[in-house]
């Protein structure tokens, strides 16, 4: 079959189109985006009738793909970790609703926070929702775990959570595919009241969900993702996750680790196997990209007088991404970093793009608050975050998706006056119309500045579900028409745009104000298809 040079997320992708998945849902998010990105500019997959499509939130796609699931096809929905928290409602329910066609959930994390607002673990969401989790080393793995994974899920009849990473998400390999299975049929439930989660019905499906544990533990002890690979040396046994394997075998010539290795790539954990290498080892060295889930497993399931070395006892920094080096220092080698970076060379960080409307909106914003004092601006997640910096130090928070209304409100609610919200035009749809609900409902005296640059600028510029209907949104969620101001964020426009702003923060009760001019990045990237479409005309002509 055809090899591919392929990113990890293109890999998973790559693997739903020669899998059979009939439909692939997501929210953008880094490092998950391009998995969803690839259906949708595959032409294969256009041709095969995939459906690919960006939800308004993780949890709608959730939703939307668990309807497919419902009708028998195979779905597959992708976001990162934090996304997961925002789908957990759906997520977590749907392992007792159980699937009917394959679903895949793919969780892609972020560990050292590369760009994100924590480091969590996604295994534990899987392991707290008592379904199978994947948890690739590699890209072929990645490809092959979709296979794997679809089938999975299609047996026991159960959601099956692949956990990826940030390294293996945005590195590439060359993947081996496999021939095209066809798409399932349309086919529902053989019991109708399966996804019919009232307590009566939840009960049963909760104690089947519960009785299936051991056939999911059975399945990970004989699963091709999960080996011991002996070697001689016993006076260290390791376990290695997922692609925390590659990090260890850098260190070794030929990469022929002398100690005994268990490889996990499935989830639960497989007891048997755990407990061998156990026995036969006179200590263990857990190697987990992301949280301890297995260490504080083994403390628990082998509590036995040997030493377990992991995060949890500082062998391994408790924070932070792997790499060959802290692998390297774990096992008592030579410490493989290289040369600290000179003096003279110092960081750049991250600013706003030049010519974005943004630049504009918050210089505006910055002169409106200029008389009181700072520290009342709540902001939300996008590259309007980057208001936080020099020069214009104009935002004091960011703490989730949707939080900036939410936060304006409950400042408002505590005296702070004015309070001042400042969230994008994909994140007021994403999660922010409901806390502008409440703040309509409550008359809070509240100011939301909705960027609408008509994209989701972050991600790199994906289709935004809010382009054209904001302010109808914002009037139908109750906000006063006439306290709803649209303004052209350009210099030329300062002092209107000044004037709006006054007036409306002044102004006691809910009052938006949507600074709109597209992404300088969409607008050069589509004049620059343009040019080059024309280009190609005036050939042909």
């Amino acid at each position: 079959m055809q090899k591919l040079l392929l990113l990890g997320d293109e890999a998973i992708a790559q693997g739903g189109i020669d899998a059979g998945m009939s439909g692939i849902y997501a929210y953008p998010g880094t490092p998950s985006t391009e998995i969803t990105e690839y259906v949708m500019h595959s032409k294969e997959a256009k041709a095969l009738n995939i459906k690919a499509s960006w939800g308004a939130n993780e949890k709608t796609a959730m939703e939307t793909a668990l309807g497919m699931s419902y009708a028998g096809k195979r779905a597959m929905v992708c976001m990162k970790h934090v996304g997961l928290n925002v789908a957990a409602d759906a997520f977590v329910n749907s392992a007792i609703t159980g699937a009917n066609g394959g679903l895949i959930v793919v969780a892609a994390d972020d560990p050292s926070m590369h760009s994100s607002q924590n480091e969590q673990d996604s295994r534990f969401f899987g392991k707290f929702a008592l379904m199978p989790i994947l948890e690739p080393g590699n890209q072929q793995e990645a490809y092959d775990m979709v296979h794997f994974g679809f089938e999975l899920s299609e047996k026991f009849r159960i959601p099956v959570l692949m956990r990826i990473t940030t390294r293996l998400a945005h590195s590439r390999s060359g993947v081996a595919r496999r021939e095209n299975r066809p798409q399932n049929s349309l086919k529902l439930p053989e019991n109708l009241k399966q996804f019919i989660l009232l307590p009566a019905n939840a009960r049963r499906q909760y104690k089947a969900l519960l009785a299936n544990q051991p056939a999911f533990i059975a399945s990970s002890e004989s699963s091709p993702f999960n080996f011991l690979i002996d070697h001689a040396d016993k006076r260290l046994g390791i376990i290695a996750c997922g692609l925390a394997y590659n990090y260890l075998i850098e260190n070794f010539e030929n990469h022929e680790v002398p100690h005994p290795v268990l490889r996990i790539g499935q989830y639960p954990a497989p007891h048997k196997l755990i407990e061998n290498l156990y026995d036969q080892c006179d200590s263990i060295l857990v190697l987990e990209d992301g949280y301890p889930m297995l260490e504080e497993l083994l403390r628990g399931l082998l509590n036995r007088g040997k030493t377990i070395k992991g995060r949890l006892d500082g062998t391994i920094p408790r924070d932070g991404e792997l790499n060959p080096n802290i692998v390297a220092v774990a096992l008592g080698l030579a410490d493989t970093r290289g040369r600290d970076i000179p003096a003279l060379v110092t960081g750049r960080p991250p600013s706003l793009c030049k010519g974005c409307p943004h630049i504009y909106s918050y210089n505006a914003l910055n002169e409106a608050l200029s008389e009181f004092y700072k520290g009342r601006v709540f902001s939300d997640i996008g590259c309007y975050t980057l208001g936080a910096l020099e020069p214009f130090d104009a935002i004091n928070s960011c703490v989730d998706m949707g939080a900036s209304i939410t936060m304006a409100k409950g400042a408002a609610d505590a005296g702070l006056l004015p309070a001042v919200a400042v969230i994008g035009d994909s994140t007021f749809t994403h999660s922010g119309m409901t806390g502008l609900l409440d703040a309509v409902n409550d008359h809070s005296s509240i100011t939301v500045v909705i960027l609408d640059n008509a994209t989701t600028g972050m991600t790199g510029g994906q289709d935004s579900a809010a382009v054209g209907k904001i302010e109808d949104i914002c009037e139908a969620l109750g906000v006063q028409k006439e306290h709803i101001r649209i303004i052209n964020p350009l210099q030329k426009y300062h002092e209107e745009n000044l004037a709006i702003m006054k007036e409306e923060i002044a102004f006691e009760g809910v009052s938006v104000i949507i600074p709109r001019r597209e992404c300088i990045q969409t607008v050069t990237r589509r004049m620059r298809e343009a040019k080059k479409l024309q280009s190609t005309e005036k050939v042909e002509a």
